[in-house]
C-alpha cells in the first residue's frame, strides 16, 4: 500500500524504496532536484525489473551486468561521482530485498 510520501512524490512503492536507498535526502543528491531523482529512480526500477530472473542473484554475470547498467544510469543523471559505487551496491541490495531470489 502506498503511503502519503509516495503519493506526494508520485512514486510507486518500489520506486520509493529505490529513492530512499539512494539517500535522496542527502544534500549532494538533493541538488539533482526531485524531478530528476524521480525520473532516474523510475529508470532504475524499470532496468532492474527487466534484468532480474528467477536465479539472477546466483548468476554473477547477471549481477555484474545489472551493476554496470545501474552505474550508467547514475552517471547519466549526474548522481554525485564519489557516491556512485556505493549507490550501485545499494540499488542491487534493494533489488534483492524487493525482487528476491
Amino acid at each position: 500500500m502506498r503511503n502519503g510520501r509516495g503519493d506526494r512524490l508520485r512514486l510507486s512503492e518500489d520506486e520509493l524504496a529505490f529513492y530512499d536507498a539512494l539517500d535522496a535526502d542527502d544534500s549532494a543528491v538533493r541538488a539533482l532536484g526531485d524531478e530528476t531523482l524521480r525520473t532516474m529512480v523510475r529508470e532504475l526500477v524499470e532496468t532492474v525489473h527487466g534484468n532480474v530472473t528467477n536465479d539472477w542473484m546466483l548468476r554473477e554475470s547477471v549481477r555484474v551486468r545489472l551493476q554496470t547498467l545501474v552505474k550508467r544510469i547514475l552517471r547519466r543523471y549526474g548522481y554525485p561521482t564519489e557516491r556512485q559505487e556505493r549507490a550501485a551496491r545499494t540499488v542491487l541490495e534493494q533489488a534483492e530485498n524487493l525482487f528476491g531470489g
